[in-house]
């Protein structure tokens, strides 16, 4: 049952004053428990970002808040990972043990998960879809939560509050762009509106609405990387590509010349130690950093004073997203070239080979080639996404319990189209006729390059429908307190239902892609929870929760906490608990993907030092068992005075049965006792690795954060707040391979590139019609492993929001975020920076009109 926070507490817990009684502080329940208290601390660390917190920032979307904060320390995505199977959306991942690990809760309660898995298996819900204009307050619980939560709260959970009471109308709009020179610009509105009251008139409605539409930007676009040339960094190169030659490995035997986006370029320059002259292209032409987007939420909820000590209350979520980005350059047909062949649920390889009489082919045998279908234009890609939650309830008081019970049904629709694919069939016939101009594609007639082109249509959903009840009362009034207890069940169904095209499954479309993922099940759970005051200021919190599932079976997730104020100025605190992460649909039901990846293959006969291009197959096992947890946090909270408080919390997480597929190295490792999983060509190179989800070995993960918080006495030079949450990783252990020992990834990207170190510090000035408002971002460095001698340098950018109020209704606000223009670190693993850590638009300012009626 989660509730507003009173204005005493969210600043309390800004500002710990444990000389206040804490009487005088109004009971309320937080994050991670069902239990009311009146601390403002409790015993484990929750980050509360408030509405004035969160304004702010300036940051139009709740993905753009949550991605910096300290925690998030590594393998989240959002829009700029465009090679997903869930292009548009944007994750959070607390600890960096993946999105799947984070539970992220709208009002205390689940919505559904995005349509399809992002990496495969990576089931996780989709930020962009959730309303930004809502939102009251966000609670971040910086530990595990399985006793209370179930399923994917390993790492932490995330509480999205919205308004449940409003008063008035606000609107405002916001109007920014590049500054340098991108050409991007982002728009956005928001409206929030509120009638009625509980205390007055026994009813209340909250509305609200935002809406965002921004412009794609591709690497052409961006002056430092338009021309792909980054020989002048560690392990960099040109960045272009070769291709149209004849063979399947030698590029400088050129087939036609110059034309398009074709140019003559050194071999040696693309690819180290090579030599000769090559046709190449360049890759930013044909590359999108962040897509055009267009988004509407919008958020309505209800409630209804049915008597003095019952509420009933509904509330409707929707969100429409659409997300469009070039997918990549024309088709290169080569060797490797394959489709789909859905009764083997295997690949068919085709032949691409120039027939004795072709245009292209002045010799008397057929030739093997490698060619780029320039003419065809770019393969396109659209995302469209439905997001929804319709939710009723009832709460109240009887008997001296404290209850809430709720039903809902959310659910995420996907419709993927793209354009500019290769009808695999067209291309067999043309290929056999002749009729299609590989050598100089300005000689191809519109209507056979129609022939080619192939645009599909990708569906996608998952729903969630879920039934909640809990209640919580004081049994018993202890010399020390009151003994608090809450109990309470869960009933949910999962589905997703995640397809590809018909022209995959039947084999039309060259070199698909194929996610598919059919699986339901149900979840039913009990829980329970004490809290014991043992003495005046010593107070242990016991929970459990069992969750029974349909598909692997049952987990039993038990915590103890305590909480000792040791003083008037110290509180130290600390939890142990077992937690647990269902198998996701993807993972363990009816399931298949096709992927692409490189592998340095030591038997290729042609380059056994460098990456090929590789396909995998990926499916489900039915006989996954869940990966189980071991969380321990310890944190000591100071307050020095009424303005200060120092907040440092240990954490460590121990997780066994990680489930994953076999390591690249580990299947090739292992090809002489297991050579169903590798498929060679004639030539003996690796065409494609097949892979199953299994649990896996263990991963630890610890570290410690650090909340700094200040407020200066007031004075004639304004009010003066000072903020800084520091996250440090000790360890990140895992693996590298099936069997081997734990390897320590902290500051490197062993397991995706996990800095040390990552925190914002920011300071809010207010004078008179004046607020400003500026934030340190710090991300750390870290190793390349697999170049070795190469770091990735440490990057800080500077936020800033400065506002004016025109009377007492309107604002208006400058908001530029990258001040200082800062470019993202070189990574040469991604080719130029790490998209997860980093943004590619560099300075980019806003303005902001604000209107209260």
């Amino acid at each position: 049952m989660i509730k507003p926070l009173s204005i005493t507490l969210a600043v309390a817990a800004a500002f710990p004053q444990f000389a206040l009684a804490e009487e005088e502080l109004a009971r309320v329940v937080v994050t991670g428990s069902n239990i009311r208290t009146s601390q403002k601390e409790g015993a484990s660390a929750v980050q509360v970002i408030s509405a004035k917190e969160l304004a702010a920032t300036g940051k139009v979307t709740v993905s753009d808040i949550l991605r910096t904060i300290s925690a998030n320390s590594g393998n989240s995505y959002n829009e700029q990972y465009t090679g997903s199977f869930s292009a548009g959306t944007s994750g959070l991942s607390l600890r960096g043990l993946g999105q799947k690990n984070t539970l992220i809760l709208v009002n205390g309660k689940r919505v559904s998960s995005y349509a399809t898995a992002q990496n495969l298996q990576e089931v996780f819900v989709d930020l962009n879809t959730l309303p930004m204009a809502a939102v009251q307050r966000i609670e971040v619980l910086k530990d595990g939560a399985s006793s209370v939560y179930g399923s994917d709260a390993v790492a932490g959970v995330v509480n999205i509050i919205l308004y449940q009471e409003f008063t008035g109308t606000e609107v405002s709009a916001q109007l920014g762009s590049s500054t340098e020179g991108t050409g991007q610009v982002e728009r956005s509105v928001a409206l929030q509106t509120g009638f009625g009251s509980l205390d007055d008139n026994g009813w209340s409605v909250v509305f609200s609405l935002d809406a965002q539409q921004r412009d794609k930007l591709q690497q052409s676009d961006v002056s430092w990387l338009r021309d792909s040339d980054f020989r002048g960094n560690p392990n960099g190169t040109l960045g272009w590509v070769p291709t149209n030659y004849y063979g399947t490995s030698d590029p400088t035997r050129q087939l036609g010349g110059v034309q398009g986006p074709l140019q003559l370029q050194q071999y040696g320059d693309i690819t180290p130690g090579k030599s000769g002259n090559v046709l190449a292209y360049n890759a930013a032409d044909y590359r999108t950093l962040i897509p055009g987007v267009e988004r509407v939420h919008t958020s309505l909820r209800g409630t209804l004073k049915l008597d003095e000590h019952t509420e009933a209350y509904a509330e409707a979520l929707y969100g429409y997203s659409w997300a469009e980005q070039t997918f990549g350059a024309p088709l290169t047909v080569g060797s490797g070239l394959r489709a789909w062949n859905n009764g083997k649920q295997a690949l068919d390889n085709i032949s691409v080979a120039l027939l004795v009489g072709h245009p292209n082919n002045p010799g008397t045998a057929p030739q093997a080639f490698t060619a780029t279908l320039f003419d065809l234009g770019a393969r396109m890609k659209q995302d469209k996404v439905d997001f929804y939650r319709a939710l009723t309830g009832v709460k109240g008081h009887w008997h001296g319990w404290e209850y809430d019970a709720s039903i809902a049904r959310s659910g995420s629709k996907l419709k993927e189209t793209v354009q500019n694919f290769v009808n695999r069939y067209e291309f067999e016939k043309v290929l056999a006729e002749g009729s299609y101009n590989f050598a100089d594609q300005s000689k191809n007639s519109e209507a056979v390059r129609n022939r080619l082109r192939l645009s599909t249509l990708r569906p996608a959903q998952a729903t969630l429908t879920v039934a909640d009840f809990n209640a919580s009362k004081d049994l018993a009034q202890l010399p020390a307190g009151a003994l608090g207890f809450a109990f309470g069940g869960q009933w949910r169904q999962e589905e997703m239902d995640s397809n590809t095209s018909s022209a995959v499954l039947s084999g039309t479309e060259l070199r698909p892609a194929i996610n598919i993922i059919r699986g339901k099940r149900e979840v039913s759970a009990a829980f329970a929870e004490f809290n014991v005051p043992l003495l005046k200021d010593l107070t242990v919190n016991l929970a459990g929760r069992a969750d029974r599932y349909s598909d692997f079976g049952s987990a039993f997730s038990p915590k103890a906490s305590v909480r000792y104020q040791a003083a008037p100025w110290l509180l130290l605190r600390g939890t142990a608990s077992r937690g647990f992460r269902a198998p996701s649909l993807p993972e363990i039901t009816n399931s298949t993907s096709v992927s692409y990846g490189s592998v340095i293959d030591k038997l290729d006969p042609v380059t056994p030092t460098q990456p090929r291009g590789i396909t995998n197959i990926t499916i489900a096992n039915t006989a996954l068992s869940p990966e189980r947890s071991n969380n321990f946090n310890l944190g000591v909270v100071l307050a020095p005075s009424s303005r200060s408080s120092v907040g440092v919390d240990f954490y460590r997480i121990r997780t066994r049965g990680v489930i994953g597929t076999e390591s690249a190295d580990t299947i090739l490792a292992n090809e002489k006792t297991s050579p169903e999983q590798v498929v060679r060509d004639a030539q003996g190179r690796i065409l494609t690795l097949y892979r199953q989800y299994a649990n896996q070995g263990e991963r630890v993960a610890s570290g410690f954060d650090i909340d700094l918080r200040h407020k200066l006495p007031k004075s004639a030079h304004g009010n003066v707040t000072l903020n800084a949450q520091v996250s440090r990783v000790l360890r990140f252990e895992q693996p590298l391979s099936t069997g081997a020992a734990l390897t320590n990834g902290a500051g490197t990207n062993h397991f995706g590139s996990i800095p040390k170190w990552r925190g914002t510090t920011s300071a809010t000035w207010e004078l008179g019609q004046w607020s400003s408002n500026a934030a340190w971002h710090f991300v750390d460095g870290y190793d390349q492993t697999t170049r070795p001698g190469e770091r990735v340098k440490p990057v800080a950018t500077v936020d800033v929001n400065v506002g004016y109020k025109i009377g007492a209704a309107t604002s208006v606000n400058l908001v530029v975020s990258n001040l200082f223009d800062r470019k993202p670190s070189w990574d040469s693993s991604f080719a130029f920076f790490d998209y997860t850590q980093a943004d590619p638009r560099g300075r980019f300012a806003s303005v902001k009109l604000s209107h209260r009626f």
